[in-house]
């Protein structure tokens, strides 16, 4: 199969983070246990050989399936890891943080860009981008205020590229100004990173660097809910971008903007909760049985995720960002930290 090729790189590099973590932690700075992120490791091989090799075109379809297929089956058995008890209460803590990110983002974005110069689309397309969930958020929103090719892909690289700097940078930000409380990197972590895939990453960054998986738990849920919002804002860019003008495209139906994986997480929990309940899970299995289950899923998760972030890295083309312009980069780059000290100062403030 096409996707065959691609995969297998993605697998391998998944393979070697692990190796060259274990080389450069335990073999070399003889501790039990590398302090060295494998995903980490795994993300940057990726990106050496995307920009310094030329991979020929048959890598290329295994490597999108790695960053979009993989990285949400990844996503979806994640659940597994919470009750949707556990899972709505870090939802509802996460709102106002992610409120206050999204309104920041959106009025001061848009209104630097417009002072520079820049189109209202392609202002609007970087804060909704850097905001909401990444390339997602910007491809959905583009028709509904008729952006150009050139205007949507000027903001996929803006935060592609500053998204991949946060996934490797913030776990070890929000690990120092949170004390190394958990939750509240968690927090930082899924509403401050752009992509779901980069939240992923740097959820696993910080569980394999400091041990605790509650960093992971809370910023994959933060960033689900995050991503829904895409069903209010969207709509809402339609219609303020038709009041000042009669060009463009209506916003895409509501139920189209729901990401089937949200929904798969949602019921991996489901199921988690009702495995969870009474001394026999589904009254069949013994509770050893369903314990090794729920490992066995949580590993396989975690696998999923590596071959997606070595996805990120083989997907993350330096070059390409040199014919952006300083403008757009520039707005890219203010947008990343405005909703970085947005996220902290309301994480700071409320929890």
């Amino acid at each position: 199969m096409a996707v065959f090729p691609g995969l297998i790189l993605a697998f391998i590099l998944a393979i070697g983070g692990q190796w060259l973590s274990d080389l450069v932690g335990v073999t070399w700075m003889g501790l039990p246990k590398s302090p060295i992120s494998a995903i980490m490791m795994a993300i940057l091989l990726g990106i050496l050989i995307r920009n310094t090799l030329t991979l020929p075109a048959i890598f290329r379809p295994g490597i999108r399936f790695g960053l979009v297929r993989i990285l949400r089956l990844g996503i979806v058995l994640l659940g597994i890891r919470l009750s949707l008890g556990e899972a709505g209460a870090i939802g509802l803590k996460s709102l106002p943080i992610i409120i206050g990110a999204i309104t920041a983002a959106l009025l001061i974005v848009t209104y630097l860009s417009r002072k520079l110069g820049l189109t209202h689309r392609l202002g609007t397309l970087i804060a909704v981008g850097t905001s909401i969930c990444g390339a997602t958020a910007i491809v959905a929103t583009a028709p509904a205020i008729a952006a150009d090719d050139d205007e949507v892909a000027y903001s996929v690289a803006c935060v592609t590229l500053f998204g991949v700097i946060a996934m490797l940078v913030y776990p070890f930000a929000a690990h120092a100004l949170f004390s190394a409380d958990a939750f509240r990197s968690g927090l930082f972590l899924g509403t401050s990173v752009h992509e779901t895939a980069q939240v992923a990453g740097a959820g696993l960054v910080y569980e394999q660097y400091y041990g605790d998986p509650e960093a992971l738990n809370v910023a994959t849920v933060t960033k689900l809910v995050r991503n829904l919002s895409m069903l209010l804002i969207i709509p809402l860019m339609s219609v303020l971008y038709h009041r000042k003008s009669s060009a463009g495209g209506a916003a895409p139906k509501w139920y189209t903007m729901i990401p089937l994986f949200v929904i798969g997480f949602a019921c991996m929990s489901l199921l988690r909760t009702v495995g969870d309940m009474g001394e026999k899970p589904f009254g069949l299995l013994e509770p050893d049985h369903w314990k090794t289950a729920v490992t066995w899923t949580k590993e396989f998760a975690e696998v999923c995720l590596a071959i997606a972030m070595a996805s990120v890295g083989l997907g993350t083309s330096i070059r390409g960002l040199v014919a952006i312009g300083f403008k757009p980069l520039g707005v890219g780059l203010f947008s990343a930290v405005l909703v970085g000290v947005v996220s902290f100062t309301l994480i700071s403030v409320l929890y």
